[in-house]
């Protein structure tokens, strides 16, 4: 009786992922701060920012049966909230979760977190007390830390989608040795509600689409079918990297000859 887990179930890529994936195991666990709807799922609302609630949710989970595969889709993006709480979802969320479900782990379990193509910002570019301080987001007063140096939604949001493309690599390390698995996903632009909310407040999301080569924005359909191959057997060598779902939207900003 094996178990998937969903987190942000309840709208836009996370929803698009437990759609997909319901009926890929016996039981779907749909993670949302709300309730996420979802026929034939069990639906759980969970702050990931809370590690008690997030132990019980892993609780849960093991009760259940053998742990399968997470899709850690929950985020904040640039809109929605102070630097402070984006790093403290986005990031400190994401650790919590993979600490949480490592005891889970048996051969053939994975997981795929949401980072972002906007994780691709060079480490250099924010400093070194930034640099240095992304890779102890366990450590005390992290979040109090990351407050006072990210004046900035849009650049916090960035930097806590890098932490996350970092913590699934340092997660494929320890996960490896019990034959699971851990990679990141980074979209680029996608049509969900998230996305449209930036499109509405943010210019530059406009120049992105624009210099995108394919000329459009991602369906999030698109992502969730990315996400249920890496969760799946096919995908059994695959751990430890990030993989970018952008249109080639990165290459075009590198400057890639066309």
């Amino acid at each position: 009786m094996t178990v998937t887990v969903v987190t942000g179930a309840a709208s836009g890529m996370g929803r698009a992922c437990a759609e997909r994936l319901r009926g890929r195991a016996d039981h779907l666990v749909a993670v949302d701060v709300r309730d996420p709807g979802i026929d034939g799922a069990i639906g759980v609302r969970c702050d990931i920012t809370d590690r008690s609630a997030v132990e019980e949710l892993v609780g849960r989970v093991r009760g259940l049966g053998p742990f399968a595969a997470l899709a850690h889709a929950a985020g904040l993006s640039p809109t929605m909230a102070d630097p402070r709480r984006i790093v403290e979802v986005n990031l400190v969320g994401t650790v919590h979760l993979l600490d949480a479900f490592e005891p889970l782990v048996v051969a053939g379990s994975a997981a795929v977190c949401f980072a972002s193509s906007a994780g691709y910002l060079p480490l250099e570019l924010l400093g070194p007390e930034l640099a240095e301080l992304i890779n102890g987001p366990r450590a005390e007063g992290f979040l109090d830390r990351a407050g006072a140096l990210l004046h900035d939604s849009g650049m916090a949001y960035a930097w806590s989608k890098k932490g996350v493309q970092l913590e699934a690599a340092k997660a494929a390390v320890r996960w490896g040795p019990r034959g699971g698995r851990v990679v990141s996903v980074s979209p680029g632009l996608i049509d969900t509600p998230m996305g449209r909310q930036e499109f509405e407040q943010q210019p530059i999301m406009q120049q992105m689409l624009d210099q995108t080569p394919l000329g459009r924005l991602g369906h999030a359909e698109e992502v969730a079918a990315l996400v249920a191959f890496l969760l799946s057997a096919d995908a059994s060598f695959v751990s430890g990297i990030d993989i970018l779902i952008d249109g080639a939207l990165g290459a075009a900003s590198a400057g890639m000859p066309a």
